[in-house]
């Protein structure tokens, strides 16, 4: 599978596994992108950067997917 695929297939995951606050995509390249959940008010929430070993499978992307909620409700 290719970067780009993996790239659209993990913005879609964390797009929906963090519904209802929107996922803005920023600075999408090498591989790697950054990601800011925004809640309704525009206040963003969290930010991070992701790169391809951290989103190629689902482990990895589950574990940045709880540590982020996790960090959301702190």
């Amino acid at each position: 599978m290719s970067i780009q695929i993996q790239t659209q297939d993990a913005i879609r995951t964390l797009t929906h596994a963090f519904a209802p606050l929107n996922c803005l995509i920023m600075a999408t390249r090498k591989g790697g992108f950054s990601f800011t959940l925004v809640n309704e008010h525009g206040i963003a929430r969290h930010s991070e950067r992701l790169y391809p070993d951290q989103y190629s499978s689902a482990e990895p992307l589950q574990a940045v997917i709880e540590r982020t909620r996790q960090a959301l409700v702190a």
